[in-house]
């Protein structure tokens, strides 16, 4: 008992070795990194979209309504030639959407991380001291995940209405019971383990107890959820705003430049929703097959 109760002192950390072991086991999958590879191309292209495209596309002042769904490969009339075309209001669709990549995962990334750090906060707290508090918040999580989430997204939105922020909060209301599932079942394994009855019987306050000893022998799964939750985030933005509920007609959204050429699609002109489809469906591949090897390297059922 005194060896145990000495180590409660500080936190469990993952050995270096162990570490270094995870990176080799995720690295030896070709596909994963391509998908990692792949991802990090994108949040690039994402980030630096200011300096790297040709136009501004929500500049009103630099469009050209003469050069209004134009074909791949057309030049422009002010010299110039738009690889991917343009849509109906004569924006490259190159430009339009590497500002599209960015506002999506600017939403889906802010509303995952603000879901995870409170569904996490609340499973801890539910899985830790149990009993009735347990009871209560995982009854409030089982009517969250009653419903379909796409559903309650439309229901809030239709409240709050139109807007980046407005989108962020719906997502994060949709996505923070999951967090709070996957943590009260970690925390329910972690709590029964001699390491907490030893922190316990030290008088080691409750949150420190949540936070250094409990989050960082539970936060392997909560990672792994939160990359997969990650393209259920842009995929769902992605649906709403396609149904013209999510962000405004003014902010780029890939949803919303699809949405803007399935007008178009009967009359031949593919590439308006073409593009903007092929970038999100990367996106979402990218992002799967980086969470599909992290779950499968961080389980600890397959650790040697």
């Amino acid at each position: 008992m005194t060896d145990i109760s000495l180590n409660t002192a500080e936190p469990i950390q993952r050995e270096p070795s162990i570490l270094l072991e995870q990176l080799r086991e995720f690295a030896e999958s070709p596909l994963a990194m391509v998908g990692l590879v792949l991802l990090i191309v994108i949040i690039g292209l994402a980030i630096f979209a200011p300096w790297l495209a040709p136009q501004n596309p929500y500049d009103i002042g630099s469009l050209d309504i003469f050069d209004s769904k134009l074909p791949p490969g057309s030049e422009s009339i002010a010299g110039g030639t738009y690889w991917l075309g343009t849509d109906g209001q004569a924006r490259d669709m190159f430009s339009a959407i590497l500002y599209g990549l960015r506002t999506s995962l600017m939403v889906s990334i802010v509303s995952v991380l603000a879901a995870l750090i409170i569904g996490t906060v609340i499973g801890l707290i539910a899985g830790y001291n149990g009993g009735r508090l347990d009871s209560l918040l995982m009854r409030i999580v089982d009517i969250q995940l009653s419903f379909p989430a796409i559903l309650v997204a439309l229901i809030l939105l239709a409240i709050l209405g139109k807007g980046v922020d407005k989108v962020i909060i719906a997502l994060i209301v949709v996505q923070w019971a999951y967090f709070a599932r996957a943590a009260r079942g970690a925390a329910i394994v972690e709590r029964s383990k001699e390491l907490m009855e030893a922190a316990e019987c030290l008088a080691v306050g409750r949150v420190r107890i949540l936070f250094r000893h409990l989050l960082p022998n539970c936060i392997s799964p909560l990672i792994v959820l939160a990359t997969i939750d990650l393209a259920h985030a842009i995929g769902l933005e992605a649906t709403l705003s396609f149904l013209g509920v999510g962000v405004p007609v003014t902010e780029p959204s890939l949803g919303m430049l699809i949405s803007n050429g399935f007008e178009f699609l009967l009359s031949g002109r593919y590439w308006i929703s073409f593009f903007p489809g092929v970038a999100l469906a990367l996106t979402l591949i990218a992002i799967n097959l980086v969470g599909d090897r992290l779950r499968d390297v961080l389980n600890p059922r397959n650790a040697r």
